[in-house]
């Protein structure tokens, strides 16, 4: 019996070493998601939270959800440091640009075998040859969103990027509030490429969107959702996704690509350098890829599916709109982003910041000069005043 009692308890301190080992591999760990605004299904309307079914089939794994509003102030959050990511979601071309400067962690797709969903049309992809450090989430179209109680069909009729030029809409149109997308329109109306590095071009785009600015209500990002859904504009160029989004609000708001052309993308995701839980953000991507996950959260926001398989989950009539899976014909006429030099990119936004200060720029002058008259007229005073004093010394003096 001593000798039993004698073995059970030098197998008891023979595990308990183990214990702190078994309980340290269960604890939670939380990652941190860095996405564009309104980008995922949360539970609203009935349908599915994406965030909380995760969590739901991996208990040992939380996420913190953060939002940006454009590739650019996301870039700025990554370069800028003091934040720690696992998962971001940029589009295409800064993806590219992420691997041109070391931003990103090769994927290991043993932790990704829903990966085998994805169509061959998006695999190997322009921006990120061989499908190493990204895989795509959604794709999708840009066009001109329009209330249609307002603006006038002959005004639309030509389906241009014109309308945001219009000035009998002065005051009503919203324009993009980033550099890339906004110039991309200018282009494409002036017949260049999206892409185009030649500051010539560059210089002429700039001057397309100085010439509209009058027009222009305000810059925006996210902030189109409320301006268009509650009729406080009536014309912005958005992503065809979105629109779905605003037109359930609001049954007015119409929606056509622009026949000069408009940026066709893919946002992929990806983890960044100095992901603290790698493996646990890989199971994520895995999850977002499940074809009836995939399906859920697609059709809530209203963007296009890169894997067929999810569509058999998918409500026919969204997979049948137009808008969200334009046809061959269409598709043709769109153009991808492709990363820019670091000179034309630079380029290109000390020309926006012209664009965006062009009207705070007249208004300084104007300031100045006004404050330059005043100068001017509060010296002649001041000498005015100072020689009549001399003047009246000297009477004085001549007096006594």
């Amino acid at each position: 019996m001593k000798k039993r009692l004698f073995a059970l308890l030098i197998c008891i301190l023979l595990v308990l070493p183990l214990l702190p080992v078994k309980a340290a591999a269960a604890e939670t760990v939380s990652i941190n998601v860095y996405n564009w605004g309104q980008y995922i299904a949360d539970g609203s309307d009935g349908c599915i939270d994406v965030i909380a079914e995760f969590e739901k089939a991996y208990p040992n794994i939380k996420v913190n959800y953060m939002t940006f509003d454009s590739n650019e102030s996301m870039y700025t959050k990554l370069v800028a440091g003091g934040s720690s990511f696992d998962i971001i979601i940029p589009s295409d071309y800064m993806v590219e640009k992420l691997i041109n400067e070391d931003m990103l962690e090769p994927l290991n797709f043993d932790n990704i075998p829903n990966f085998k969903y994805i169509d061959e049309q998006f695999r190997d992809p322009a921006y990120d040859p061989g499908s190493v450090y990204s895989v795509p989430y959604t794709w999708g179209s840009v066009g001109i969103i329009y209330n249609s109680a307002y603006v006038s069909e002959e005004d639309v009729a030509d389906k241009s990027w014109n309308l945001l030029w219009n000035e009998k809409y002065k005051g009503k149109i919203l324009m993009f509030d980033n550099p890339r997308d906004a110039f991309a329109i200018a282009e494409l109306s002036l017949g260049y490429s999206l892409n185009t590095d030649d500051t010539a071009e560059l210089d002429a785009a700039a001057a397309k969107l100085r010439e509209q600015k009058p027009l222009v209500q305000a810059y925006v990002m996210d902030q189109v959702f409320q301006k268009m859904q509650r009729e406080e504009a009536w014309i912005a160029p958005y992503y065809a996704g979105d629109f779905l989004v605003m037109q359930e609000e609001n049954e007015n708001l119409e929606f056509y690509h622009p026949k000069e052309g408009f940026n066709i993308f893919v946002d992929a995701v990806c983890i960044p350098k100095g992901s603290e839980h790698k493996e646990e953000a890989e199971t994520f991507i895995n999850f977002l890829l499940e074809p009836e996950i995939c399906a859920g959260n697609l059709e809530y926001i209203g963007y296009s599916s890169p894997e067929t398989a999810s569509l058999e989950f998918m409500d026919p009539e969204i997979v049948e709109d137009p808008i969200t899976y334009p046809d061959e014909q269409t598709r043709a006429s769109g153009e991808e982003f492709f990363a820019l030099s670091i000179e034309a990119t630079q380029y290109m936004n000390a020309q926006w910041l012209t664009v965006k200060t062009a009207d705070t720029t007249t208004t300084l002058y104007l300031v100045l000069t006004i404050v330059a008259i005043v100068l001017v007229i509060v010296l002649w005073l001041f000498f005015k005043v100072r020689k009549r004093r001399r003047k009246a010394r000297r009477c004085q003096k001549w007096k006594m």
